[in-house]
């Protein structure tokens, strides 16, 4: 191993060699460890006729009965979903930022969760509650909404600052769809779509969170492995050029994949606001790195998420909120103090 005053450590085995930045890998350990953390209190915590004590025991000692169906059948799917949804909400955050070069660029922000929940909408209005319709109503509802954003933003000249435009206006036009739909709609069902719509994990069991988790593995994996292209585009466009970077095929696969985790996570769990946008800036700022790996901010995503869902059971027990009215004030707060230091500057 050698160290360089870049921060950067490389691990060297023969011919071949990996450069890894110090600060990022114990960031990304402990971020790890919170996570950990988290899962285990969402977990055993006190409720629905468990104490925590018993859950430790279904934990850790496989004990059976009606502990074990609440904490194994009832908690682990939910809490799996919450750190996979986390965990690809902030990386298709951070493939959107670098797409658009754009802090605000997010797909909550730029429409694709509102398209989204158009998708559902339309499907649940339409007489379908089935889960895997609702889940695939969002999915296409997502994938044409950034279909349509990135050709409008093509027809521009392809930039970031465009396709955040582009995108704000078509959420805007999306959103205001959605208000009719609803209020035109069937009471009860325009009601079932509100209530997703706010994203929520309650209520998930693993018949629905297995073909999710599988789907959102493949593309955090496909994530992970672009990643490397994300690092020529922050350059711009011309420095990106020169490095041999081909900008139509790496904007065309980034943009794929970062739809890919919006889509299936919001199919799961409705539009999850905010992670998307702050996971990534928190994780820039704890590593301290120029570039930030796809480690940290998918284990920064993925801790907010179960923190908010452990809120969200907890705060007006035994009410229960849906996930992203949390993640929404705590986002609203981030924003606030983000804008409020670079007004500073």
């Amino acid at each position: 191993m050698k160290k360089h005053d870049d921060g950067h450590a490389r691990f060297a085995l023969g011919p071949l060699g990996l450069r890894i930045h110090r600060r990022s890998a114990w960031v990304g350990a402990i971020l790890a460890v919170l996570v950990a953390a988290a899962v285990l209190v969402a977990l055993v915590l006190p409720g629905a006729g468990v104490q925590t004590k018993d859950a430790f025991g279904v934990i850790f000692a496989g004990q059976g009965g009606f502990d074990a169906t609440v904490v194994v059948n009832w908690r682990l799917p939910r809490v799996l979903a919450a750190v996979l949804v986390g965990a690809a909400l902030a990386l298709s955050g951070a493939i959107f930022q670098s797409l658009t070069r754009n802090p605000l660029g997010s797909p909550d922000v730029i429409g694709f969760n509102t398209g989204a929940y158009t998708g559902a909408i339309l499907v649940t209005l339409g007489g379908v509650t089935g889960f895997a319709a609702i889940a695939g109503g969002a999915f296409v509802g997502g994938l044409i909404t950034a279909l349509a954003v990135y050709l409008l933003s093509l027809r521009a000249g392809s930039s970031g600052l465009r396709m955040v435009v582009v995108g704000l206006g078509v959420a805007a036009m999306l959103g205001a769809f959605n208000r009719w739909l609803i209020s035109v709609g069937d009471l009860e069902l325009s009601m079932q779509a509100a209530a997703w719509g706010a994203g929520s994990l309650n209520g998930l069991r693993w018949a629905q969170v297995t073909p999710v988790a599988i789907a959102l593995l493949v593309f955090i994996a496909a994530a992970f492995l672009v990643a490397r292209r994300m690092q020529p585009l922050d350059l711009g466009d011309d420095a990106a050029a020169g490095l041999g970077a081909r900008l139509g095929a790496t904007r065309l696969l980034l943009l794929a994949v970062g739809v890919a985790l919006t889509a299936v996570s919001t199919a799961i769990a409705g539009p999850i606001s905010f992670v998307a946008l702050a996971a990534p800036h928190i994780a820039r700022r704890i590593t301290r790195a120029s570039r930030v790996s796809p480690l940290p901010v998918a284990l920064t995503g993925a801790f907010i998420v179960v923190v908010a869902d452990i809120v969200a059971q907890r705060l007006f027990d035994p009410t229960q909120l849906p996930v992203g009215i949390v993640t929404v004030t705590l986002g609203g707060l981030y924003l606030i103090t983000l804008l409020a230091k670079e007004a500073r500057r």
